[in-house]
């Protein structure tokens, strides 16, 4: 056996030459498969969520979840309600009376002013009129509430009106358009004509 330094040193550079291309491969793999990872997970869990959204000490929002789930290490972040939600919103001219709503799904995109709520939604605005669909889209920017689903609307006078293809409406309804509709008017509560 010779014991050549000039052998034994190419030796140790190729050991060490492999060494490094081995940690180079994994690493290479390890970030192509970093890529490909789903960052879509919620950075903060809330349970038994119950916020209130104020303006000048008046409250504006009461809003309650079982869970409340925040997703942000995404390109377009956003908060996503699972287990059902109620909602109470006021308004200034009737604080004593909120409007109301509940679903079994919303999801909330901030940076879009962008609301949508999902399954068996219902909305009983200041005035008592109850609207039920599956579900409603608020543009919070244009203050403007839409579906394209069946909305049925009732009053306390006992009207029901069914919007067969959906509605647009102010974001605190007090303005709204049906389309396709149809009802029944209880005519003893329609104010007479001869007066």
């Amino acid at each position: 056996m010779t014991f050549n330094g000039k052998t034994y040193f190419k030796n140790i550079v190729a050991v060490y030459g492999a060494i490094f291309f081995i940690f180079t491969s994994c690493e290479e793999d390890l970030a192509s498969t970093n890529k490909s990872k789903n960052k879509n997970f919620p950075s903060r869990i809330i349970h038994n969520a119950h916020i209130l959204q104020k303006d000048s000490g008046f409250v504006k929002i009461r809003f309650k979840a079982p869970l409340l789930e925040e997703y942000e290490f995404i390109d377009t972040p956003y908060v996503e309600v699972r287990k059902g939600l109620y909602v109470e919103f006021f308004d200034k001219k009737k604080p004593k009376v909120p409007g109301k709503l509940t679903a079994k799904y919303a999801k909330f995109i901030e940076k879009k002013d962008f609301y949508e709520a999902k399954g068996d939604v219902k909305v009983i605005n200041n005035e008592g009129q109850t609207f039920v669909m599956q579900s409603i889209y608020w543009d919070k920017k244009n203050k403007r509430m839409y579906t394209k689903d069946t909305v049925f609307i009732s009053d306390k006078e006992g009207n029901i009106f069914v919007a067969a293809n959906g509605m647009n409406a102010k974001d605190d309804f007090s303005a709204y358009t049906f389309f396709n509709n149809s009802g029944d008017i209880v005519p003893q509560k329609m104010p007479d004509r001869k007066k």
